[in-house]
């Protein structure tokens, strides 16, 4: 059994509401999908499993900054998945940070997509495809 190195990760948003929109649809093709809903955060996770990923909004008065200081990794299963990640989260506000393709600057046989959230967290979607 593989086990994770994190019990959960959270990170902070303006609108709660567009967050949801755009992490539900984002999600969507990664299989991940949102496990809870309270008034000011949700959770993010596979069916059955603990939700390892929250957003939680905060008040407009915090900075979240658009630097790299947020950075989140999700693995995808496929090439295709990496570009369903990508298109979805452009459709619903995200912003391209970097097209599906191969970065060998990160290794041999890594595909991966960027985008950032409507708050500015950096997103990515991954596949670590064989050597």
């Amino acid at each position: 059994m593989l086990l994770a190195m994190f019990d959960h990760i959270s990170i902070a948003v303006y609108n709660l509401d567009r967050a949801i929109a755009f992490y539900d649809a984002a999600f969507a093709p990664l299989g991940v999908r949102r496990l809870w809903t309270v008034a000011d955060a949700a959770g993010y996770g596979y069916e059955g499993a603990d939700e390892p990923f929250a957003v939680k909004q905060i008040p407009d008065s915090v900075e979240i900054g658009s630097n790299n200081a947020t950075h989140v990794a999700f693995r995808a299963s496929d090439r295709e998945t990496v570009k369903a990640f990508h298109a979805s989260a452009l459709l619903h506000g995200g912003i391209d940070e970097g097209a599906p393709g191969l970065h060998p600057e990160y290794g041999s046989g890594y595909f991966a997509a960027f985008v950032r959230d409507p708050d500015g967290n950096r997103l990515e979607a991954v596949l670590h495809e064989a050597r």
